[in-house]
């Protein structure tokens, strides 16, 4: 590996925590006020849309870090071999599960970018709010694209967590990897409550 795919390598693994990771985390939040009712979303919703300077944060902050992970995702995935066989069995089906979440997650997020964010920019909708994914999830096949994609998504970051912290050497022996391990099982397992419950509460 010469130095340029290492950078590009190490970028895209930082890009994926730092912001993608944090702005799931703040989305799946966001959208867990819809446990509270349709005001509470509206309100955290109206909130997040009208911060200062959002286009320049959605631009720099989410759009083109996300891009840029994606589509280099894509190309690891396709072009990559198989992970090296000194990790466990279990470690090598979580490495494939990562390449076969992130095919799916660059389907799943462009579908919902058009369906929420792309629908308030040519004025079919005025806002992304309760009332919008609402008629969005009373579709039993939405519901259901959408529980995959939250929980793909979820699994994606979490053990893109684990592979961080191996990347860049913040885990370097096995107990720490193992310890790393359970940390992003409990990611994996509080956020996928978060997102799910909020999604039921569309519905």
């Amino acid at each position: 590996m010469d130095n340029r795919e290492f950078l590009m390598r190490r970028l895209h693994s930082l890009l994926g925590i730092i912001p993608i990771g944090l702005f799931l985390t703040q989305h799946l939040i966001v959208n867990h006020f819809a446990t509270q009712g349709v005001e509470a979303f509206n309100n955290a919703s109206h909130f997040m849309a009208n911060l200062p300077f959002v286009i320049f944060l959605e631009i720099f902050v989410i759009y083109l870090p996300l891009m840029y992970h994606a589509f280099y995702g894509l190309y690891i995935a396709f072009t990559s071999k198989n992970n090296p066989g000194h990790y466990s069995y279990m470690r090598n089906l979580l490495f494939v599960a990562q390449r076969y979440t992130g095919v799916f997650l660059v389907v799943f997020i462009a579908w919902h970018v058009f369906e929420t964010r792309f629908q308030v920019a040519i004025g079919a909708a005025a806002e992304a709010d309760f009332n919008m994914m609402e008629n969005i999830l009373n579709n039993p096949f939405m519901l259901a694209f959408y529980i995959v994609g939250v929980l793909a998504a979820v699994f994606h970051f979490a053990n893109g967590i684990w592979s961080f912290l191996v990347t860049w050497g913040i885990t370097q022996s096995e107990a720490s990897q193992r310890n790393a391990t359970y940390f992003t099982l409990l990611v994996f397992i509080v956020l996928s409550i978060i997102g799910i419950r909020a999604l039921f509460a569309f519905v």
